[in-house]
């Protein structure tokens, strides 16, 4: 997908809460030593060693987040939410199929996207072993090469469950954290697929299309830019056909201020 689909984007995200991004850890990033300078733009200050995110930014990037979301929702275009963390895997899994994105939850398969004709056959494959055990198509087989072929499937399913329905290469990804999934976002830049990615203060932003800069290590904080992001995609999906105005990615949302107290 041409990149420029982010050039503009439906005003449709909502007025998110400093409060609850504040009291989900979204504004901590890591210690000072680890960071990466690129994300000096991000960063409000520093306390005890770690950095502090600026949460306005963070919150006018959610919403530019949610709202590409929604418009890759609204033109029927594909959504794969790359998250392996730990602590990210259940929430994946649960608002994707809620939201009606892709997933991949596992682990991500070198080559998934640069070496994409060979991954879409190995899908192929999975679907028919599939659906050749469940239907009885292999009941003439022998033991043997019906236990095969369920370990064959067991196998796929452990690099492809969550991207079965994947006809083409995936229109966009949402990566949780950038440099844990550092294959996924290369593979990315090399093929041309737009990334939205979760950046902690370690990260490279230039890597990804739309940077969310954000704790990706609590679990909190991970639910809500989660929640928020596959929030527009399912909304897109479900006005898929509508018409909403559109406006430049410059003119983000404007934010309420975060009072320094509670920093």
């Amino acid at each position: 997908m041409d990149k420029s689909f982010f050039a503009e984007l439906p005003d449709v995200a909502p007025d998110y809460s400093l409060e609850e991004m504040l009291e989900a850890g979204c504004h901590f990033g890591h210690q000072k030593v680890k960071w990466n300078p690129r994300m000096a733009e991000w960063i409000h200050s520093e306390k005890d060693g770690v950095h502090i995110f600026d949460l306005i930014k963070t919150k006018e990037q959610l919403q530019k987040a949610h709202n590409a979301a929604y418009k890759l929702g609204t033109e029927g275009k594909n959504l794969v939410i790359v998250g392996t963390k730990r602590q990210a895997k259940e929430i994946v899994v649960k608002v994707a199929q809620e939201s009606g994105a892709l997933y991949i939850y596992s682990r991500w398969l070198g080559g998934l996207l640069t070496n994409w004709d060979q991954v879409k056959l190995s899908l192929k494959r999975m679907q028919k072993i599939a659906t050749g055990l469940s239907d009885g198509s292999y009941k003439n087989y022998t033991k043997y090469e019906q236990v095969q072929l369920e370990k064959e499937l067991a196998r796929l399913r452990r690099f492809f469950a969550g991207i079965e329905t994947l006809k083409e290469q995936p229109d966009c990804l949402f990566v949780i954290d950038t440099g844990r999934e550092k294959i996924a976002v290369r593979e990315a830049s090399l093929t041309g697929v737009p990334v939205i990615g979760i950046c902690d203060s370690n990260a490279n932003p230039d890597l990804v299309d739309i940077c969310i800069p954000a704790n990706d290590d609590a679990q909190k904080s991970l639910e809500l830019i989660i929640q928020a992001v596959t929030a527009g995609y399912a909304a897109g999906k479900a006005a898929k056909g509508k018409t909403v105005k559109a406006k430049p990615v410059a003119e983000a949302a404007k934010a309420v201020p975060v009072k320094e107290s509670k920093k």
